[in-house]
C-alpha cells in the first residue's frame, strides 16, 4: 500500500485538487483560479513523468490563464456601494459569440497540427493525438471559461471524455476516473449556468 501511494501520489493530490476546482467552477466561485494554480503546478510535474509531454507544456499556460481568469474575475467582485444590478451586468454568463466560432476553430486545427508534429517529431509519446487534441480544445476552453461563455462547458465534455481515456491508459487512474466525474458535473454544471444567466436576463426581457 506504501508503494502504491508513493507511486501515485501526485495522482491523488492533483485528483482531491481537481475535484474542488470544478466543484467551485460549478458555483462559479473565483476561488476556482486559486484551486487551479495549485493543481496546475503540480500537474506539470505529474505530466512531465507519465509522458504526456503535450498536457504538462499546456499547464503552463493553464497557470498564465488562471491568473488572467483570477483578474477577471475578482475586477467583477462588488464595489462598495453598488447595487445588486450593477453586480450582475458585470459578472453576467453569456453565449460565446458567434463572431469568434470560425477563427477559434481554426487556430484549434493548426495548433492540434503544430502540437501532434512537435510530439512525433521530437518526443517519444505514444500518444501524439489524442494529447495534442486535447491540448488544443483546452486553449480555448480555458478562454472561454475566463470569460464567463456558457458554452465552455461543452468544449470541456470533449476535453474530458478524451482524457478520461487517455489517462487510464498511461497510468493515471485516480485522475482517469475524476475525468470520468468532470463529465458528469460538466452537464449539470451547463444546466446550472443556463439558470443563471436566464435568472439575469428575465428581468430584463420583462421591460
Amino acid at each position: 500500500m506504501a508503494d502504491f501511494l508513493t507511486a501515485h501520489w501526485l495522482d491523488i493530490v492533483t485528483t482531491v485538487l481537481g475535484l474542488a476546482y470544478i466543484l467551485l467552477e460549478y458555483k462559479a466561485n473565483v476561488w476556482m483560479w486559486a484551486v487551479g494554480f495549485a493543481m496546475q503546478a503540480l500537474g506539470i510535474v505529474l505530466y512531465y513523468q507519465k509522458g504526456l509531454y503535450a498536457d504538462c507544456g499546456m499547464e503552463f499556460y493553464y497557470l498564465a490563464m488562471t491568473v488572467y481568469g483570477w483578474w477577471k474575475w475578482i475586477a467583477s467582485s462588488p464595489k462598495s456601494g453598488e447595487t445588486r444590478r450593477g453586480l450582475n451586468e458585470r459578472l453576467r454568463i453569456t453565449h460565446f459569440p458567434k463572431r469568434l466560432m470560425l477563427p477559434w476553430l481554426a487556430i484549434i486545427a493548426a495548433v492540434w497540427g503544430i502540437i501532434y508534429w512537435l510530439l512525433v517529431t521530437f518526443t517519444n509519446s505514444n500518444v501524439p493525438l489524442a494529447d495534442s487534441f486535447t491540448t488544443a480544445l483546452s486553449i480555448i476552453g480555458i478562454w472561454a471559461l475566463a470569460h464567463k461563455y456558457l458554452e465552455q462547458w461543452f468544449i470541456w465534455i470533449a476535453v474530458d471524455v478524451v482524457t478520461c481515456g487517455l489517462y487510464f491508459y498511461k497510468d493515471i487512474p485516480f485522475k482517469a476516473s475524476l475525468y470520468a466525474l468532470y463529465v458528469v458535473i460538466a452537464v449539470f454544471g451547463y444546466l446550472k449556468w443556463r439558470r443563471m444567466m436566464q435568472a439575469l436576463t428575465a428581468p430584463e426581457l420583462q421591460k
